[in-house]
């Protein structure tokens, strides 16, 4: 199957997907078709933080549109937070939108979790992942760490690189969302979080959201269940 992906919120993150796929493909029998289109990072930052979904649809629109017209036959947004309109984005495209918010949903519910915590944008985490969850409670970080979480993360995304301080940050406020709300895993739920936590010890148990999407994309490209 040809994949088309939305990609450049962020730029590092859309290298993440890329690499993932190529990575998971290498084993594959057949060879990986794969379009992506670049979309606006601001943009996308804008819109999300005035809940413009339809408006941001519309954006994302045309450029499924452009993916279509390449020959991709599903497409997907490789942005965790991009997800904020991906139900209005699903009403309106030509061809089939791999929702990443199923998949995470999935995962927790196989995992049998009951508590998880949630590291991502403002609006990723005040609606616990768009209200996706429902097998298992969700926290998140409270008072002005979620502030912290939020402006850290686009800080990130923008600049595709993370800073020490950036970094202790977020895995402070995760090992509080174990120690101290009992959270039995973290859901990385910011694409570019693979910046701070990729191959670091954080303190505590966690699961890439993004990883979750890619390992769907390919399955769904390659035929498998």
């Amino acid at each position: 199957m040809h994949l088309g992906l939305i990609g450049g919120i962020g730029p590092a993150a859309t290298e993440f997907y890329y690499r993932g796929l190529v990575a998971r493909y290498a084993g594959a029998a057949k060879p990986m078709e794969l379009t992506i289109v670049h979309a606006d990072a601001r943009a996308l930052s804008r819109n999300a933080a005035v809940g413009d979904a339809q408006k941001k649809a519309q954006i994302f629109l045309a450029l499924v549109r452009r993916l279509a017209s390449a020959g991709a036959q599903t497409a997907a947004i490789s942005s965790i937070g991009g997800h904020f309109c991906v139900q209005e984005l699903l009403a309106l495209s030509p061809i089939p939108i791999l929702n990443a918010i199923p998949e995470i949903a999935e995962r927790v519910q196989k995992n049998e979790l009951k508590t998880v915590g949630l590291l991502g944008t403002s609006r990723v985490m005040q609606t616990r992942l768009y209200g996706g969850i429902s097998s298992a409670s969700v926290v998140v970080p409270e008072g002005d760490a979620l502030d912290k979480v939020h402006r850290t993360y686009i800080a990130m995304a923008l600049s595709g690189k993370v800073t020490d301080e950036q970094r202790g940050k977020l895995f402070s406020i995760g090992q509080s969302l174990c120690r101290d709300q009992g959270a039995e895993v973290v859901l990385l739920a910011g694409t570019d979080l693979f910046l701070a936590f990729d191959g670091r010890a954080c303190g505590f148990p966690f699961m890439d959201c993004a990883e979750i999407h890619i390992d769907a994309l390919y399955r769904a490209s390659v035929g498998e269940a």
